[in-house]
């Protein structure tokens, strides 16, 4: 952990780091772009949540499957996938994590406006954090361009956004508009 421009720079995890190397493989050329987006990611939803620890282990858990089913079941509409992974390795393994907490993290992260509900500073710091990242900073929901950029330095994006596209137009067998357009119709929530 690095404190940069008055954000602490979080660029490792012993939970984020054991939970993702399994999918290395499954992930394979886009893994270092995808770990980097995990780390921004968790940066800024701890700011977001003041550096309270207490959802750490969820949102960082939550994290490494939030995107995970575009490479394992390789498909757009890749919530559902995800949200059954983690819940499913989260009862086989005993994490003791709430489950309604990880669905609600993975299911409401690219969702538009304020999630209203339980958890809903958790699940909000989690969103907002992930359409920073998404983004490149020009969504940034009241974090400083110096901050962003600061994290962005610290943890470069190695062609994560690119990887996004080039996985809309493969996994919707070569018609990124047609992928793109799935993405909004079932990942985007309003």
């Amino acid at each position: 952990m690095r404190q940069s421009a008055s954000i602490e720079i979080i660029d490792h995890s012993e939970t984020v780091e054991a939970l993702l190397s399994p999918f290395q493989e499954q992930i394979g050329g886009d893994y270092a772009g995808y770990r980097g987006h995990i780390y921004r990611v968790l940066t800024y939803a701890m700011r977001f949540l003041g550096n309270d620890e207490t959802h750490r282990r969820a949102i960082e858990t939550a994290l490494v499957y939030h995107d995970i089913g575009l490479w394992t079941d390789h498909d757009l509409a890749y919530l559902e996938p995800s949200i059954r992974r983690v819940i499913d390795d989260n009862a086989a393994k005993g994490w003791g994590l709430d489950p309604e907490l990880l669905r609600n993290l993975i299911y409401w992260h690219h969702k538009v406006l304020p999630f209203r509900g339980e958890d809903a500073d958790v699940v909000n710091a989690f969103r907002k954090a992930d359409w920073v990242d998404a983004t490149g900073g020009l969504i940034r929901h009241g974090l400083t361009r110096a901050e962003v950029d600061a994290v962005t330095a610290a943890i470069p994006e190695q062609g994560f956004r690119d990887t996004l596209n080039r996985l809309a137009g493969d996994l919707a067998g070569g018609n990124t508009l047609k992928g793109l357009s799935r993405v909004l119709l079932r990942v985007y929530k309003w």
